[in-house]
């Protein structure tokens, strides 16, 4: 794997957010408790923060090849599923439980970002 498709990942990822985001605050602004909207709007935004993380990595994997990049790469996608999907599916569906799938995935991000700076250190 190399760096296009990080960046892929990235652009993906930051596309559905910024449509997410704007779906949010016209669409659901008005139709969502305002508790829900703001659970929305944390999904949305960890999601655009790791998607430019993707893009960094997607950079630091055309200067580097770092076995530590590729496992990040892969930790900040299944971050974006897990915190961010969780919080959209939890808004959705109403179903409370998806909350505690929220936590997995901001440990995937946590890991990813050690893994980053690790790998730049030992560069």
């Amino acid at each position: 794997m190399n760096w296009t498709l990080w960046t892929a990942f990235g652009s993906f990822f930051a596309a559905l957010g910024v449509g997410f985001g704007a779906f949010g605050a016209h669409a659901l602004k008005s139709r969502l408790p305002i508790e829900d909207l703001a659970i929305f709007e944390v999904g949305v935004r960890y999601q655009m923060y790791h998607a430019l993380a993707l893009l960094f990595v997607g950079f630091l994997a055309s200067k580097m090849d770092s076995s530590l990049i590729k496992i990040a790469g892969w930790l900040f996608v299944a971050g974006i599923v897990l915190f961010s999907g969780s919080l959209y599916t939890l808004v959705f569906t109403g179903v409370r439980t998806w909350g505690a799938v929220t936590p997995i995935g901001g440990l995937a991000f946590i890991v990813a970002w050690l893994l980053v700076g690790i790998a730049v250190i030992k560069s």
